[in-house]
């Protein structure tokens, strides 16, 4: 699997911590190019055939068409994608015209992740985002008419309700809803500091979680893991992978790879950091992203003398035992990463 990060944004949204540069034409050209020779030094890293390919960011959806198509033409010179099952790219919903999704069909994307976060226009604004609530409809309306039948929506929760998700109908397959966090050094952090936003408590925040879960079940979508819901058979095959632990590729400033043993990352300043994972470490992971599904821990890999801290988690139901995998309840999933914080090694 390979992960591209994009990291243009036309503006940065008030939430984010990640790191993005605002676009232009000669960077995002220079980016283009320094990405195809990392390419070309990296290709033996993923030797065997790739079955997934993640366009990530920032916002991929900024490049235009003949940088994409330079961009995928350089990764079917590098590596074997004779075996992709699916190709992603994020997008913000203002770039998705109609003839920029014919031309993203062409080049082989076959799953969309568009970033709505609302569609509260109050809200939108608040984020700092640039599309309407009725642009996000009409990009996944458009996306739809497209021919893709693979489109996932990100939502952002801890604000106020998020709007009924029947309004899309049929047309999307897949929504990822993340409880909004403020960051250390964000404008929202200053904004919540300064006093001129307030965010609800956090049993608000519980309450709002529990009714997205319901509507998200009631419109026929299932939690496989914290954030993520799909309809049967459109879960995300890439990011299903990071929770399996799965090696991949990560290629652009602040990409991270991992090849099973060792971790590595691209520092925006053009360095590279790594890490080699030691047993506890690689455990500690383990534990970490399957309590984060609902397939949940399997039985056999819990270390001995562990499983004696796992019954206070089914003596208050936010475990069960079934099959052989300690699984999380919708519930539990709210507290998963200190579940797996407490049985740290």
């Amino acid at each position: 699997m390979i992960y591209i990060h994009v990291p243009f944004c036309h503006r940065k949204c008030t939430y984010c911590a990640f790191y993005s540069v605002r676009s232009s034409e000669f960077g995002v050209r220079n980016y283009v190019e320094a990405l195809l020779r990392e390419m070309e030094e990296r290709k033996g890293e993923q030797a065997h055939p790739i079955k997934t390919v993640y366009f990530g960011g920032g916002t991929p959806s900024i490049l235009p068409i003949d940088l994409l198509a330079r961009i995928v033409e350089g990764l079917r010179h590098c590596f074997d994608l004779s075996q992709v099952e699916e190709v992603t790219l994020e997008a913000n919903p203002e770039d998705l015209t109609p003839e920029y999704l014919a031309s993203l069909r062409t080049l082989g994307v076959n799953r969309l992740s568009v970033g709505i976060q609302s569609l509260d226009d109050k809200v939108l604004r608040l984020l700092n985002r640039r599309h309407t609530a009725q642009q996000a409809l009409e990009a996944v309306e458009n996306a739809h008419r497209a021919g893709f039948d693979n489109i996932s929506v990100d939502f952002i929760y801890g604000i106020k309700d998020p709007k009924d998700f029947k309004v899309f109908k049929d047309m999307v397959s897949h929504v990822s809803v993340y409880a909004l966090t403020v960051e250390p050094g964000t404008a929202l952090a200053v904004q919540v500091e300064q006093g001129r936003v307030t965010l609800p408590g956090e049993e608000e925040v519980v309450r709002q979680y529990h009714a997205l879960h319901r509507q998200l079940e009631e419109a026929g979508f299932r939690q496989y893991e914290v954030s993520n819901y799909a309809r049967p058979g459109f879960e995300s095959k890439h990011n299903s992978r990071y929770w399996d632990r799965t090696p991949y590729l990560g290629l652009g400033p602040g990409a991270h790879s991992f090849d099973g043993k060792k971790r590595q990352w691209n520092n925006p300043d053009g360095t590279v950091g790594e890490e080699t994972l030691t047993e506890a470490d690689a455990y500690n992971e383990l534990l970490m992203t399957s309590l984060r599904t609902v397939r949940g821990l399997p039985a056999e890999v819990v270390a001995k003398g562990q499983k004696e801290k796992l019954q206070p988690y089914l003596d208050c139901s936010w475990l069960v035992f079934q099959d052989g995998f300690y699984r999380p309840t919708t519930e539990g999933l709210l507290h998963a990463d200190g579940m797996a914080a407490a049985l740290f090694v």
